[in-house]
């Protein structure tokens, strides 16, 4: 029996095979990532799975007959309870209404890498690919809007600069005016003083002349 088997074989107690898939994954994930991180795993009634260090050791190889040093190394063992041994032996009978084992279609979940892994795996793939492209979707907003705020404040602040540019033009352009008029005001008030005094220069000759006349 594979995995392909076991699954199907669960499929109809969990409510289909995706779901038996699921649950198979996942409890073979927890047993193998408790085992490496130098747990044991203990099942009442079925077994207890565990990782035990081997020394360092000498062997010999099959083919060659030349010995060999063997590094230390960690294995996995696996040690079968008893209910799981009086079961296999014979002397206690299966319950019923248990899991049946049931084969498993020809082309459907075979070869230990199951369909239903594969799926899985390319859902995760799509989920991963419309994440990436939700971020980059984000980020291009943001950056547009940080564009868009820097042009606005640009533009704001050219115009800013724009409107004091035509109020100080503005300023000028009254003093300039104001000047104009002060100066043709003060203007037509000399130009009569010059043309009075030809005036009082005849005067003063008339009365010269009367009076030599006189004498």
């Amino acid at each position: 029996m594979n995995k392909a088997q076991l699954v199907e074989a669960i499929a109809d107690k969990v409510g289909g095979r995706q779901q038996a898939a699921d649950a198979v994954d996942a409890v073979l994930d927890a047993i193998v990532r408790a085992v490496v991180g130098g747990d044991r795993v203990s099942v009442t009634g079925f077994g207890s799975f565990e990782k035990v260090d081997r020394p360092a050791r000498y062997a010999r190889n099959p083919q060659t007959g030349e010995r060999v040093r063997v590094k230390k190394t960690s294995v996995p063992r696996f040690r079968a309870g008893q209910g799981f041994k009086d079961l296999v032996s014979g002397s206690k009978k299966l319950p019923k209404n248990d899991v049946a084992v049931k084969k498993a279609p020809k082309g459907s979940l075979s070869g230990g890498a199951s369909a239903t892994v594969k799926k899985a795996a390319a859902k995760k793939a799509t989920t991963a690919k419309k994440a990436a492209t939700a971020r980059k979707a984000a980020v291009a907003k943001k950056t547009v809007a940080k564009k868009t705020t820097a042009a606005a404040k640009k533009t704001a602040v050219k115009k800013t600069a724009a409107k004091k540019t035509t109020a100080a033009a503005k300023k000028t352009a009254v003093k300039t005016a104001t000047a104009k008029k002060t100066a043709a005001k003060k203007a037509p008030a000399k130009k009569a003083t010059a043309k009075k005094a030809p005036a009082k220069k005849s005067t003063a000759r008339k009365t010269a002349a009367k009076k030599a006349t006189a004498r």
